[in-house]
């Protein structure tokens, strides 16, 4: 048989079950979507269909190939209450819930001061339950009996390890991601922790990715067939997992990723912890990398402000999106000269870099809600000119990444590096090399790099070797974006983009 690495690979929509060699090359996926369990009108996680699922593509995989270890890398913003034994005593709510405004303001008269929080733990506040600590005080207050019934309260991606092994432990990239939860200054739980008075709940210490957890209880093993002696690790988030593969390999040269997907998540790792004055308040934060070193962080929801945008266009043309006519230069070079028509973030208020503006288009002065364009009501003229409609959209979501890309920090020199479904917006890439002159803006061809990242924490313990040493089996290939317009020739057109932003 052929030894192999198993990922439990756990996002929002696909959950995937991939297999890599022991020299890190992918040799089989399955995924699959599971819609939400619905509870008291709440989208929460089947997590019982999934470890079904998991354990069925474990038990199959088995059969042809002798699975040596087991990485598991999850999206962010989910803990699971559990009993000693690790079975669930409380729904696993979706982060995307919004309680309300009052919720927030409770939560934080509780926790601490906003700007406070964010300085001590690296998190600003977003909406709805992205930060893991809302989510807790959520479960709190709507779910008191069975909270309280819980002894271990788990990171998404340490619920999963301890279903394969038994044993509750908690991890660093997921304790600092945006939960509220981890004091930079004293490498340990917050003050969050005490406040909601859980520190107890969370499992101590904090690990590392690559830590082994143990081997896989005797019932999975007889289950599957997999040997009892499979090594699992503490597992990683998925951010952090797809980032890996750079830092192991970079040699010390300085980037900034910039990870497409429903969520643009661009991550600048620095040398050292801390925000400017006027950071605390904005959309940015720290993650913490598999090294615990921080990773300065940015994001917003491009891939579905494209996607939203795209969809209404495609609409109004009554033609697929296959059949929509493509802007050419003239088309942008017009637009920006024009300075007339905009799209406006956020679709989602308050999820990334523009927390007061609301989605909207602007033509000739008017502004029009993305509310009412959906209905038909009321559609700017540019957006029923498929070209020029995609142009705007297009310098919309460069914008709000040039935005994302400063805050990170980034500095001339550093490379931008492109992974993801953006990757395959040509005119999205040379848009944005335009934007930064002093930078290189390339694009990767590192398929499935949360899998791979969260495959290369499964091979150092299974080795007993530092990440570092793996770069040799990395092997990501980098092209060259070139600018499609001058650098100055966005300077006008941004202004009044921004202009329109902040006049709300």
């Amino acid at each position: 048989m052929t030894d192999a690495i198993a990922v439990l690979d756990i996002g929002m929509t696909n959950k995937k079950v991939v297999l890599y060699s022991t020299e890190l090359s992918m040799i089989a996926e399955k995924k699959r979507v599971f819609p939400p369990l619905m509870r008291d009108g709440l989208e929460t996680h089947n997590l019982a269909a999934m470890e079904e699922w998991f354990l069925q593509v474990l038990q199959e995989y088995s059969r042809e190939f002798a699975i040596k270890a087991i990485a598991v890398t999850t999206h962010g913003a989910t803990f699971v209450c559990t009993d000693e034994k690790g079975n669930p005593v409380a729904p696993c709510i979706y982060y995307t819930h919004e309680p309300s405004r009052e919720f927030h303001d409770r939560f934080f008269s509780l926790v601490g001061e906003r700007k406070a929080l964010q300085a001590t733990t690296g998190t600003p506040d977003f909406s709805a339950l992205i930060n893991a600590a809302k989510g807790i005080f959520f479960l709190q207050e709507r779910y008191p009996e069975e909270f309280d019934s819980a002894r271990w309260i788990l990171p998404y991606p340490q619920y999963w390890s301890m279903r394969l092994t038994g044993k509750p432990s908690a991890e660093g990239t997921y304790i600092g991601c945006h939960t509220f939860f981890f004091d930079w200054h004293r490498e340990d739980y917050s003050s969050v922790a005490d406040a909601l008075g859980i520190r107890d709940r969370l499992p101590s210490p904090i690990q590392q990715a690559w830590d082994v957890l143990g081997t896989i209880d005797p019932e999975i093993a007889t289950r599957t067939g997999l040997s009892p002696h499979t090594l699992v690790t503490l597992g990683i988030h998925d951010s952090n997992a797809s980032i890996l593969p750079h830092l192991a390999s970079s040699g010390g040269r300085d980037f900034v990723l910039n990870s497409t997907g429903t969520w643009c998540v661009l991550m600048h790792p620095v040398e050292r912890y801390g925000f400017e004055a006027n950071e605390l308040g904005k959309v940015v934060f720290f993650n913490r990398s598999a090294w615990n070193t921080p990773i300065k962080t940015a994001i917003f929801l491009g891939g579905k402000e494209y996607e939203t945008w795209i969809q209404r266009i495609s609409t109004l043309q009554r033609k697929t999106l296959q059949e929509l006519p493509q802007p050419n230069k003239e088309d942008y070079d017009r637009v920006l000269r024009e300075k007339k028509c905009f799209i406006l973030p956020e679709i989602v208020p308050g999820s990334g870099q523009f927390p007061g503006s609301i989605a909207r288009a602007v033509e000739d002065g008017t502004q029009y809600p993305l509310s009412t364009i959906e209905e038909g009501k009321n559609v700017p003229r540019f957006l029923r000119d498929p070209r020029t409609a995609q142009a705007v959209l297009n310098i919309s979501i460069v914008l709000q990444t040039e935005v994302a890309l400063h805050r990170t920090g980034i500095q001339h020199h550093a490379d931008i590096l492109t992974e993801g479904g953006f990757r395959n917006n040509g005119d999205y890439n040379r848009l944005l090399a335009s934007a930064f002159p002093k930078n290189s803006v390339y694009l990767t061809d590192l398929q499935e790099a949360t899998s791979f990242g969260a495959a290369m924490t499964a091979l150092v313990a299974l080795k007993g070797i530092d990440p570092v040493v793996l770069s040799r089996f990395i092997h990501i290939e980098k092209a060259l974006v070139p600018p499609m317009l001058p650098p100055t020739a966005m300077d006008a057109y941004r202004n009044a983009w921004r202009a329109f932003i902040s006049s709300i």
